[in-house]
């Protein structure tokens, strides 16, 4: 009874989350030498940063539905709240949980990650675990959360200066995060969330060059894989743990 009041909670913020995020994402999604959107494409001024992605005054969609990411983010967070019970990581998730969403829409319009979100979602999630392990009854691990976000900060660095066209340092700067929140339940998470990324990154590329939408050099927005494998490795630890 208790995992399905959970599951609920979480399903019910996620889709008040997800609902205010469309307006962020049209806001943020911007070249990186541009400033931050401030009005509607007829040019009206946005009334702040959260809501739907529609002007008040001339009706205008500029961004994307609000429907649609609310039932995203909804059934994102059911499923980790599903996956970690009534344990208290499960608030952690959950509040990271739709920045990753917003991070994804941004990167996939623009193929950029914001530094405004990457670093203060890493600083959020090694601060926010850092708490969770003082309460009772929590599956993971401080010290591994934090070695994880280095280690998967310093390999996506790498591979950044190794290949600057292929990894953004956005994704450097992103992996911090992701890094941490899988490092939480061990070296094996770190490892297949990882490896789920990379994999969903190459089946997207590869399923385009057979589609003939791209060629196989073609530069892919690589955030929403890391996302995607980073949600996938969290998913099998929170059910392992």
């Amino acid at each position: 009874m208790a995992t399905l009041v959970v599951i609920g909670v979480a399903l019910l913020w996620g889709a008040a989350a997800g609902a205010l995020l469309p307006r962020a994402a049209y806001r943020f999604s911007v070249e990186a030498e541009e400033d931050w959107r401030e009005l509607c494409p007829d040019g009206h001024p946005l009334p702040g940063w959260l809501g739907r992605a529609r002007c008040s005054r001339c009706a205008t969609r500029y961004g994307p539905g609000a429907p649609a990411v609310a039932l995203t983010t909804a059934l994102l967070c059911a499923a980790v709240a599903a996956a970690t019970d009534t344990r208290p990581e499960l608030a952690v998730w959950l509040l990271l949980a739709p920045v990753g969403v917003l991070l994804a829409l941004v990167d996939l319009r623009v193929r950029r990650l914001p530094d405004v979100l990457t670093l203060p979602l890493a600083g959020a999630a090694l601060a926010l675990l850092a708490v969770v392990a003082l309460v009772p009854e929590h599956a993971g691990d401080w010290p591994t959360a934090l070695w994880g976000s280095l280690a998967l900060g310093a390999g996506y660095l790498v591979l950044h200066l190794i290949n600057p066209g292929g990894m953004g340092f956005g994704d450097v700067k992103l992996a911090l995060a992701v890094g941490a929140v899988l490092g939480w339940y061990g070296w094996a998470t770190v490892m297949l969330g990882t490896f789920a990324g990379f994999l969903f990154g190459a089946l997207y590329g590869w399923g385009r060059v057979l589609a003939r939408r791209a060629g196989r050099k073609s530069a892919v927005p690589f955030g929403p894989f890391l996302l995607g494998g980073a949600y996938a490795g969290l998913l099998i630890g929170a059910y392992a743990a």
